[in-house]
């Protein structure tokens, strides 16, 4: 059966999901969400995911929301990547989601989508200084280490990595990480990756 994965290109936590499908070679397919015009905020979506986010992964009678519930699913399904069931991989998980990808997110956000004259530098300043902290964080626990937890990739490197692939600025050069820098290159080198706006249909470009 064919999983179907709601997500559209520009969102990290949907590329979690995304990508963690296709390093483990599961069976799916996008469903692209025009977020930009709203959709999440409709009743059709409302209906799928009260919280009105993305991703959401409809597999037969199954929904799953959030972007680590789907990872740990695809994880258990294939035995291919470690999943939360460690530990660690948990503490990185739930470490991500509250010192990297939530606050990447939003400050990609604000440096990037929202109009130029609604942009707020003292936020995004704030908010770029709270992620330095933690990509130093992830740089030095990657110093001698190929991946997150382990000798494979697990969950917690899909997640780490959402957000540090895309090309628009918000304060993230990989090339001042020089371990993170080389954990996205060994990612990228692995069977079946693809950059965010190549996995998931959806990306600025198409709303120029």
């Amino acid at each position: 059966m064919t999983a179907t994965l709601y997500c559209f290109g520009e969102s990290g936590n949907a590329y979690k999901a995304a990508l963690t499908m296709q390093l483990c070679g599961y069976d799916w397919t996008p469903r692209h969400v025009d977020f930009f015009n709203g959709e999440t905020r409709g009743p059709e979506f409302r209906a799928l995911n009260p919280m009105g986010e993305v991703p959401v992964l409809v597999e037969g009678d199954l929904v799953f929301a959030q972007s680590g519930v789907i990872q740990q699913h695809i994880a258990a399904r294939t035995g291919k990547m470690k999943g939360v069931d460690d530990p660690e991989v948990l503490r990185w998980l739930l470490w991500d989601n509250h010192k990297l990808s939530g606050q990447a997110g939003m400050t990609r956000f604000l440096a990037n989508f929202l109009p130029e004259d609604k942009r707020p530098a003292a936020v995004i300043g704030f908010l770029q200084g709270r992620l330095k902290a933690a990509y130093a964080t992830l740089n030095n626990h990657l110093d001698g280490r190929d991946w997150i937890v382990g000798g494979a990739p697990s969950i917690a490197d899909t997640a780490c990595c959402g957000y540090l692939y895309y090309p628009e600025p918000f304060g993230f050069d990989r090339t001042d990480w020089p371990h993170l820098d080389a954990w996205l290159a060994r990612l990228s080198a692995l069977p079946g990756w693809k950059h965010p706006y190549d996995l998931m249909p959806g990306s600025p470009a198409d709303r120029i």
